[in-house]
């Protein structure tokens, strides 16, 4: 593939100052739905009583966390090579920060939170694999007090995820309704308002 082919996959995928392209939308939404199905699948599990039924949905809900890891690292990737979409003008300084600061926070957490369960199953001398295609390598060596630390840090960290996010879709809603300008529309297909 040519250097103008890249150049133009770039421009019809990637993002412009004003929107987020297709390919940042789909990693976007993408990761919203697994972490939700996260959320829902690690208590469900957690509240099983000891057998196939309950290893089998934790090792769905492992699965899911090292997707949610790579699918993080692919967005860290797009975003380093297209542009990011400049926040309205209209915003004060401090809200700049937030938003900067939310979103720093919700990528520390898409890669923290994963490796997090795969160093408590590490501990726990639990294998972890991705989807049974293939088994990840321990990350560290069985240790019983090191594994029950990291349950506390796990669901300390998917209690904040939780609340992080609930943070950025309030905002999200606070743009569209309230404010109503166009951060929430540039997230979606559908065009821009003064793009109609």
């Amino acid at each position: 593939m040519t250097a103008h082919a890249f150049k133009l996959i770039g421009m019809l995928m990637g993002n412009t100052s004003s929107r987020w392209g297709p390919v940042s939308q789909l990693l976007h939404w993408v990761v919203v739905a697994l972490v939700i199905t996260q959320l829902i699948l690690g208590p469900l599990a957690a509240a099983l009583p000891l057998g196939m039924h309950k290893l089998a949905m934790l090792a769905r809900h492992k699965s899911i966390g090292i997707t949610i890891l790579m699918l993080a690292v692919l967005r860290l990737l797009w975003r380093a090579l297209s542009p990011t979409p400049q926040l309205p003008a209209t915003l004060a300084p401090h809200e700049r920060r937030l938003a900067r600061c939310t979103h720093a926070a919700l990528y520390a957490l898409l890669f923290i939170l994963p490796l997090s369960g795969w160093i408590m199953s590490s501990a726990r001398n639990f294998a972890v694999s991705w989807f049974g295609l293939f088994q990840l390598p321990d990350l560290v060596s069985p240790d019983r007090y090191l594994y029950e630390f990291m349950v506390r840090a796990h669901l300390i960290l998917a209690w904040v995820l939780g609340i992080v996010a609930a943070l950025h879709a309030l905002a999200a809603l606070r743009h569209h309704f309230i404010l109503k300008d166009d951060v929430l529309r540039r997230m979606l297909p559908a065009p821009p308002r003064h793009a109609r």
